[in-house]
């Protein structure tokens, strides 16, 4: 790659100019626009490079209908006239791969290798980025609703030692009770099990956001369903707890959203929250 090809160098491009967007805001190259910038004399004598590409994406294990797709692309055939003809629609990769393959003293050939190298690598500090931002936007969220979970969880032991839930062991049935309603019948110890966590390993502290959420949600709904309705009874309390968790699950389901024994396993929030303090101290706060 040349050392003094530049960002306007990329956005003056010939590759640049016949990049294309799709409707859903994607970018892709034509196969006909590409073979004629490679100088490529007829059309058929691309198609072997884009058999290779092809082979390549199979080694690489990428899924080739995500790099190469077929599509019918407006040629102009003479004196103006335009037809319809088969063409490919060409991810950046792809035309990456094409090009690392294609002969390189052409001199069209050494500028697309620099070209798509660069943008490949733009595409990954971008996804970089944004993977970064949606992680710290997460654990932010973890924080807050786990935090929630421990304030919630009081007020839930409080209405329901109110209810007649007393002895410790009582009130663990109680919270399997709630669990089993909004996790399709599976308790404490099945959730453990399900999710891949050490008897020692708390259930909230390895919930993403969206568990947290829904189990929050179970929490504070049940506590004031005791309240208001004045239940009394251990029997009745973890009925309640468990009708809850029911419909929790229940709207989860309507609204099409994924069942919360089939929501991934996170890191545990306390090395989260140590990462956070780090970072306080860091600043001297």
């Amino acid at each position: 790659m040349p050392d003094n090809y530049t960002i306007d160098d990329l956005l003056k491009s010939p590759f640049e100019k016949i990049k294309r967007m799709s409707e859903e805001g994607y970018e892709f190259w034509s196969a006909r626009d590409l073979y004629k910038l490679l100088e490529y004399s007829e059309y058929r004598h691309f198609l072997p490079v884009i058999d290779k590409t092809k082979e390549a994406l199979i080694n690489l294990d990428e899924n080739i209908d995500d790099h190469v797709e077929d599509m019918l692309d407006m040629v102009e055939i003479g004196s103006g006239a335009e037809r319809k003809l088969d063409s490919l629609k060409l991810s950046r990769f792809a035309c990456y791969l094409i090009v690392q393959n294609a002969d390189p003293s052409k001199k069209i050939v050494a500028l697309g290798q620099a070209y798509f190298a660069i943008k490949t690598r733009q595409k990954e500090l971008i996804e970089a980025e944004e993977k970064k931002l949606l992680e710290s936007e997460e654990n932010q969220k973890r924080l807050f609703l786990r935090e929630e979970m421990k304030k919630h969880n009081k007020h839930l032991a409080d209405a329901a030692n109110n209810a007649g839930v007393k002895e410790p062991r009582d009130y663990a049935i109680f919270q399997d009770y709630g669990y089993k309603g909004l996790y399709g019948g599976l308790g404490n110890k099945d959730i453990h099990a399900r999710k891949g966590l050490k008897k020692s390993q708390q259930i909230l502290d390895h919930m993403g956001s969206t568990e947290l959420a829904a189990n929050l949600f179970r929490a504070t709904q049940t506590e004031e369903k005791l309240r208001r309705e004045k239940i009394k009874g251990k029997v009745k309390a973890n009925q309640t707890h468990y009708e809850v968790g029911k419909k929790v699950r229940q709207t989860i389901k309507d609204l099409g959203g994924t069942m919360p024994e089939n929501l991934p396993t996170v890191e545990a929030i306390k090395k989260i929250e140590r990462e956070e303090r780090r970072k306080l101290e860091d600043k001297g706060e």
